[in-house]
């Protein structure tokens, strides 16, 4: 039987404690969860960015301008248990050689672009140990011994997003040109309005630089007459004078790269004429200000001495500072003759695979993202390298403009004085008048009306937006610093940014790699796949639809 003197509040709210009336008290509330404490919702609701390279892991909460850690795992760190190579007799030779059908610095890598002879199942377990150490000990939100992705992992989504529009966001831009300086490889990468348009690619790495700063340091103590001794010319290739570490350690120092040495040329703007100077105060500021420019026999005697400790025995090189820049050049600016035609598609200096990547842009995309290229990727902190290749495909848009057409046959078009005659000709013939029924142009009457000849009506709101909208930059070549890929995706991630890919936990566990199989999954999925800009991410949002698919090959039966 219910007390009549209770409400539907009080019965809801549950019985109050008892306090009594003669002692003063501050009426109780009941604390609602959503104030209380967060430890229980904090592993269902962090965003965590993971940036996956070829040697690093980086991982942070989304909102962060930084990542909490970098991880890299180097060979000294994979050892497993009784492994005493390192303190055996020959075992301070082993990294000297190396092995057939692998390159120098292969062990510092997680994971390569050619999986033929990758052993994915150590890429994971190498994954798998960087994520648990970045969980357990910086992140400091899962500290239980268990594997970290889809497998016993409670991450309902893992969203991919791609690392030139990250860049591009962190940037604060729509359209840019990214030029991914990478490990492995040189990116070209053209985002227009959130979508990639175009992507180019060149093998001149940091691996080749590495490479080449080696030879250039083996070269350099040969003739010093510290070099290792090798019995033939075979063997001398094979072997390395110094660990990769180190080589890799006075690349990060003391490379740099040399200005770019073509004139330059600057054009006046229309409208501004030169300053009137004096004669007399010309000559004082010239002698005051220029200072006299170094000639090439002294930039020769700069010299800058490396101590060398991974060598056999330690030893100390001394080089001139101007041959520790020819790296950057053999790697990023070779010159050969009949370039690029000398060069294959997948080798191209990086200068000419801006400039080809631009030029097969189409002309709206090209005109807004010249004004925008970003250079990322970690050989784009060398000294020098960045404006260097912006001096280059400077010098050559000015040589060869955006003519696709190059040679002696299109040099002799353009010079032939009749084909500039009748061209001169076209563009002076403007278009034909429309004749009314009467055969006279321009007539109006209160009827017909000339709509195609009309000069449109003024409108005075118009006039003053106009006035106020600034004009974007287009048409020339301007270049804009990023935070780097993590940044853009720790703000796209905060910001609640739907992702173009989403692998589900239930549907990864459920199908695998082969989520999307059927046909029917592929015209579904294929429909679904929306661009990071605000019209896909609206019709995503109004839609309501799971946007997820799987890694999967369409298609495939």
């Amino acid at each position: 039987m219910s007390a009549p003197h209770r409400s539907v509040a009080n019965i809801r709210g549950g019985q109050l404690p008892s306090i009594s009336a003669s002692s003063p008290h501050t009426p109780p509330r009941a604390a609602p969860s959503a104030f209380g404490s967060p430890s229980t919702l904090r592993a269902e609701e962090d965003l965590i960015v993971i940036e996956i390279g070829s040697r690093f892991v980086r991982v942070g909460f989304a909102g962060d301008t930084i990542p909490r850690v970098q991880l890299q795992l180097p060979p000294e760190q994979q050892r497993r248990v009784g492994d005493y190579r390192i303190w055996t007799a020959r075992g301070e030779d082993d990294w000297t050689k190396r092995p057939r059908g692998q390159h120098w610095g292969e062990d510092y890598e997680l994971w390569r672009n050619d999986v033929r002879t990758t052993d994915l199942g150590l890429v994971e377990d190498k994954l798998h140990r960087l994520l648990r150490e970045a969980f357990s000990k910086h992140l400091l939100i899962d500290s239980k011994p268990r594997h970290l992705l889809f497998n016993q992992f409670q991450s309902p989504m893992i969203s991919l997003l791609s690392n030139a529009t990250m860049s591009t966001i962190a940037a604060g831009v729509r359209s840019a040109v990214i030029v991914d300086l990478g490990w492995g490889e040189t990116i070209v990468t053209t985002v227009y309005e959130y979508r990639e348009v175009k992507c180019t690619r060149s093998i001149r790495g940091g691996k080749h630089l590495v490479s080449s700063l080696h030879r250039i340091i083996r070269d350099a103590l040969r003739e010093q007459g510290t070099a290792v001794r090798e019995t033939d010319e075979e063997e001398a290739e094979d072997r390395h004078v110094l660990s990769f570490g180190e080589c890799e350690d006075i690349c990060t120092r003391a490379v740099w790269c040399k200005p770019s040495n073509k004139n330059k040329t600057t054009q006046a703007e229309p409208g501004e004429g030169l300053p009137t100077v004096q004669e007399e105060q010309e000559q004082d500021e010239l002698e005051q200000e220029e200072p006299e420019a170094p000639s090439a026999a002294t930039q020769e005697a700069k010299t800058i001495t490396i101590p060398l400790q991974s060598t056999r025995p330690p030893t100390n090189l001394t080089v001139p500072f101007s041959r520790l820049a020819d790296a950057c050049e053999n790697t990023y600016f070779e010159e050969r003759p009949n370039a690029p035609c000398s060069f294959d598609d997948e080798e191209l200096p990086v200068h000419w695979l801006v400039y080809k990547h631009l030029l097969h842009l189409p002309l709206d995309v090209r005109a807004t993202c010249m004004p925008r290229i970003i250079f990322t990727g970690g050989c784009s902190k060398i000294l020098g390298l960045k404006g260097r290749i912006f001096d280059e495909l400077s010098e050559l848009v000015r040589m060869r403009d955006w003519d696709p057409v190059t040679g002696r046959a299109a040099e002799a078009v353009k010079k032939n004085p009749k084909l500039r005659r009748y061209n001169s000709r076209q563009a002076g013939t403007g278009p034909t008048a429309v004749l009314g029924q009467e055969g006279e142009a321009g007539e109006e009457d209160g009827v017909w009306h000339d709509a195609a000849n009309a000069i449109p009506e003024t409108n005075a709101i118009d006039e003053k937006l106009d006035r106020r909208k600034t004009k974007p930059i287009q048409g020339e070549l301007r270049a804009l610093e990023s935070l780097g890929p993590w940044t853009g995706a720790s703000l796209a991630c905060q910001l609640k940014v739907l992702a173009v890919a989403n692998v589900e936990r239930e549907a990864w566990q459920l199908h695998g790699a082969n989520g999307a199989s059927r046909p029917g999954d592929v015209d579904a999925k294929t429909q679904q796949r929306q661009s990071l800009g605000h019209g896909g991410l609206m019709r995503g949002a109004a839609g309501g639809q799971d946007r997820a698919w799987t890694l999967g090959a369409w298609g495939v039966l």
